[in-house]
Parts: structure tokens; sequence; C-alpha cells
């Protein structure tokens, strides 16, 4: 898979949109890049999986809760890698746990996410696995936004990978 694909795809699924949006994290932008678009369409999914599958390393993959689910859950299936979910906080009833699944003390994981504009999501979910005893030194993004989350992750000594940067997405427009 190439980025253009991976582009055409995102674009073909609507989830490149062009107007004034709020972003998470309080800043604006006049592009937004809808997850919940290219995590619900098949062919998106499908060539993710892929690319992810060419980035994995061998490490247990993580996926950050709830957004990254459907990306960890399909590169699980095309890696046959295990996987774990990081929740942004513990939940207050069952089990109460904050990560999901089976984690050895010093399992090396792969966090898998969406997209990264900051990295808070990212850099919460990579505390909690180390705080759970797994070695985590790298994220790898759908898309990269390039506002802050590559230096943000690499102060906790995490490495940030993305399949598209946002130049790449956006350099046609």
């Amino acid at each position: 898979m190439t980025n253009d694909e991976l582009i055409e795809a995102l674009r073909e699924a609507e989830a490149v949109q062009y107007g004034e949006f709020e972003l998470s994290h309080g800043g604006t932008s006049d592009y937004y890049v809808d997850k919940y678009l290219f995590e619900t369409d098949p062919t998106c999914l499908r060539l993710i999986a892929e690319a992810f599958a060419e980035e994995h390393g061998g490490e247990k993959l993580a996926g950050v809760a709830l957004g990254a689910v459907p990306l960890v859950a399909v590169t699980s299936v095309e890696t046959d890698t295990p996987y774990v979910i990081a929740r942004k906080k513990a939940k207050g009833y069952g089990t109460a746990k904050r990560i999901e699944g089976r984690l050895e003390e010093g399992e090396e994981i792969l966090v898998l996410e969406d997209i990264a504009t900051t990295g808070k999501s990212a850099l919460d979910a990579v505390e909690a696995l180390r705080d759970a005893g797994a070695e985590v030194n790298r994220v790898l993004v759908v898309v990269n936004r390039e506002e802050g989350a590559e230096e943000r992750l690499a102060e906790a000594d995490v490495e940030l990978d993305a399949l598209i940067t946002a130049d790449e997405l956006l350099a046609d427009r």
C-alpha cells in the first residue's frame, strides 16, 4: 500500500473535511480528519491494517480506547498478534482496570492510535501501559497532524511513527 492509496481511501470515505473545526485540545483547524468515518469504512480499515502490519515489529499491540479499538482489532487479525486496550481512566465497575486484556510484566508494546495532534491521549496510554509493567517505545498513528505530538512523545522517550502526515494529506488540497 502506498500513502497515496490511503489518502485516496480517506478522501473517498469523506473522512477529510474542510471548514472551521474545534479540536479536542481546544484549538481550531481549517480541516478535520473524522476517525469515525475512516474507522467504519472497510476499505480504509483494510488498508490501515495492512500498513500497520508492515510497520509491526513483533510487539504485542495496544489500542487507545475508544478510537483506536477498531484499528488494533483489525491489525491483531492481520498480524495474528494479541492486543490490549488502554483506557483513558479505570472504569468504576467490574474489574476497574485501566488496561483490558492480558499483559505480562516487561512485555514490549506497540501503541496504535488514530490521529495524533498534541499526543496527549497516546502519552496517557503509554503511561498507563508503563505503570502496568509494559515496555513502550513506539506509537504508530494513521495521521500525524504535526502539531506537537512527536515532540511531546519524544520527551517520554517514545518514537512517533505515522502512516501519513498532515502535509501529505493536504498536499494537493
